[in-house]
């Protein structure tokens, strides 16, 4: 089982190397860290490379309604986090999918370029791998903008899409000079436990009590010590260059499926403001407004803005995004 939201983890009476946090060290395939449900590996070769994409299958608990649900994970989480929508998709009779993405979680981390048709790609062929023709999407962060792309790419495979607390809803390029990725490796070389913890508060504006941040803080930096976290560093600085170098925002009024945007009021996420120059840095992360504007451009799009909460809508308000989830996916 993967750590529950609200539990503490610490490592009481075993030294680690894990910095100051006291997490366990983990290996860059999150080799240690927990899941919520059995994790299986779907090989695939890409560039040369023998890779492995982790997922969890989870069926349904109550009465199979027939109908499968995708989540696509963002950039700074693993699909781990998804435990307690799985569980109400579950509750609710749906069968569920639940990957890693190439570079991330469990799944195999290469040194080459990330690009979102590849990974869309992936998707698909796990999906057919599985036997599923035909799915729903929920998606948040990164995995808003894989699923803009996954609807566009295959299109016949997607019912619906669900993106709560998206990032990619605007052009970050038209802000963000290009940054070299070894810039992008060394700023992420230096982030310690610590660092990471200030930035859920702050940069994500995250309404959760401290103990329930630990997963996330213990996931992104418990690799620290492995000595592969090289290979980690490249991986995520390159998943880094896909967000700011492959705009999503120019999709979506072509995607025609149903789409429901669920963003948080305070949710101002977005990548490489920091580089910015100072006078564009104001114009980014205006996400409650993008995301109304955006879906106004769309065929069959509404926005819902959730108040009181930061980047995580699903977890911040559980009770509410639940009511709002299963109303958008039995609708006809």
């Amino acid at each position: 089982m993967s750590l529950p939201l609200g539990q503490t983890v610490r490592a009481a009476d075993t030294e680690t190397t894990a910095a100051d946090e006291g997490f366990p060290p983990l290996g860059i395939a999150l080799e240690g860290y927990p899941y919520p449900y059995d994790v299986k590996l779907f090989p695939l070769t890409r560039d040369g490379q023998d890779l492995n994409m982790a997922y969890m299958d989870v069926a349904p608990t109550d009465e199979a309604n027939g109908r499968t649900v995708l989540l696509f994970h963002g950039r700074n989480f693993p699909s781990s986090y998804w435990a307690p929508v799985i569980e109400t998709l579950s509750e609710a009779g749906y069968r569920v999918v639940a990957p890693d993405q190439i570079g991330f979680g469990k799944s195999s981390k290469p040194t080459f370029d990330l690009h979102f048709d590849e990974l869309a790609r992936n998707t698909a062929e796990l999906l057919e791998s599985l036997e599923i023709d035909k799915v729903n999407v929920v998606a948040h962060s990164m995995g808003g903008m894989l699923s803009m792309r996954f609807a566009r790419d295959f299109p016949k495979k997607v019912r619906k899409v669900l993106m709560t607390g998206p990032i990619g809803l605007e052009d970050y390029g038209l802000y963000v000079p290009p940054v070299p990725t070894e810039t992008l490796v060394d700023m992420e070389a230096k982030v310690t436990p610590e660092d990471y913890r200030e930035s859920l508060k702050t940069r994500y504006n995250l309404t959760l009590p401290d103990k329930d941040l630990d997963p996330f803080v213990w996931a992104r930096t418990g690799m620290r010590d492995s000595a592969e976290f090289p290979r980690w560093l490249r991986s995520f600085a390159n998943s880094a260059q896909m967000v700011l170098r492959e705009p999503i925002i120019y999709d979506m009024p072509f995607v025609k499926q149903p789409v429901l945007i669920v963003m948080g009021e305070n949710d101002h996420v977005a990548p490489g403001k920091g580089a910015a120059p100072k006078e564009m840095q104001s114009k980014m992360g205006h996400n409650a407004d993008n995301a109304k504007a955006i879906a106004n451009k769309m065929p069959h799009a509404r926005a819902v803005i959730f108040e009181g909460v930061g980047h995580l809508p699903q977890l911040e308000n559980r009770e509410r995004f639940d009511e709002v989830m299963l109303d958008f996916l039995q609708q006809n």
